[in-house]
């Protein structure tokens, strides 16, 4: 089975609720139909970008899957959707809410899709107890989070019970790069928070992972990186000439970061075959998933083709397109 680990979703206009009537004013996501097929997304008042309805059109969704040669699609919420921003209470009703959507979404087709939840990682103790409602209720295996959720560094002590709670119910963990951003003013052109931005971001927090001592804490955790790691897999050497360099890069672990690159997933989203080889020989064969970003524009519209492109031996295909994401998710598939 050829699974899309990578993909996003939105509820459809008549669908998403209106959080600022129940919530008071805040950079609440809504959308505005602006065509038959298509829709304004706003954070607050702000635009921020156009959406086809293949966001939410599960029918445009399986011919875009078909076309493409993939079996299965894992979904998500649409990073701007997780709303770390907002009081607890309102983050969890939020998150609640999208759980459940995607939930009724792989029940509706189980066959093709199966799901990854949110949590209001402002207040670890919701997110927790959202958590096991994720994994106990709705039997989803899966949980996305941002890179810096809530302002917090994947290394901040108050993430560590999280990230337990996430071992214990055998839920894995995809990070997914939101705000903030690396580079601040210096991005505000030429779509550049998501071309450059988003890369750096995921190199920062894959390092703060490791150098901070989460894996080293909790080697059991599964937790995957969007975009085949961002800049990790190019900085990996100059991480590793700091941990032999400076002995506070030695505060927290016992080996060099590049062993524990090898603990850490990563989609194949590269564009680019010589690069998809290289994250591969960092970060192991049994460690690559296959992944879209579907439907947004800067997603991969080939990616069997693409991974193939990558001159990787044919075993290694496959299990980037079909096995390994079921080691990930756990429990064989």
């Amino acid at each position: 089975m050829r699974v899309d680990f990578h993909t996003h979703v939105i509820p459809s206009p008549d669908r998403l609720p209106d959080w600022k009537g129940q919530f008071g004013p805040g950079r609440w996501p809504r959308l505005e139909s602006v065509a038959p097929d298509a829709a304004m997304l706003f954070m607050g008042e702000t635009s921020i970008m156009k959406l086809h309805e293949r966001f939410w059109s599960l029918d445009c969704r399986l011919q875009d899957m078909d076309r493409q040669g993939v079996d299965l699609q894992v979904i998500s919420p649409i990073p701007m959707l997780s709303c770390y921003w907002a009081p607890p209470e309102a983050g969890q009703a939020v998150a609640r809410f999208l759980n459940r959507h995607i939930a009724e979404l792989v029940a509706s087709r189980p066959d093709r899709f199966a799901g990854m939840g949110t949590v209001p990682l402002q207040d670890v103790d919701r997110a927790i107890e959202e958590l096991r409602y994720l994994s106990g209720e709705l039997k989803i295996r899966a949980v996305q989070i941002g890179s810096c959720p809530a302002g917090r560094d994947l290394d901040d002590p108050a993430l560590l019970p999280f990230f337990q709670a996430c071992i214990d119910t055998g839920t894995a963990v995809f990070v997914h790069p939101m705000q903030p951003l690396i580079g601040g003013e210096r991005l505000q052109r030429y779509y550049l928070p998501n071309i450059v931005g988003n890369p750096l971001e995921t190199a920062l927090a894959m390092t703060r992972l490791i150098v901070g001592g989460v894996l080293e804490k909790l080697p059991d955790l599964r937790i995957c990186f969007a975009h085949a790691g961002g800049a990790f897999p190019l900085v990996l050497g100059r991480v590793d000439k700091g941990y032999a360099a400076r002995a506070e890069m030695r505060e927290h672990i016992s080996r060099k970061p590049s062993e524990y690159a090898k603990m850490i997933y990563v989609d194949a989203l590269t564009f680019d075959p010589p690069s998809l080889h290289f994250v591969v020989e960092k970060h192991g064969a049994d460690r690559v998933l296959m992944g879209t970003d579907y439907p947004f524009g800067l997603g991969e519209e080939d990616p069997i083709g693409a991974i193939e492109a990558a001159d990787l031996p044919p075993e290694t295909v496959r299990a980037i397109v079909e096995g390994n994401v079921w080691t990930f998710l756990g429990d064989g598939g």
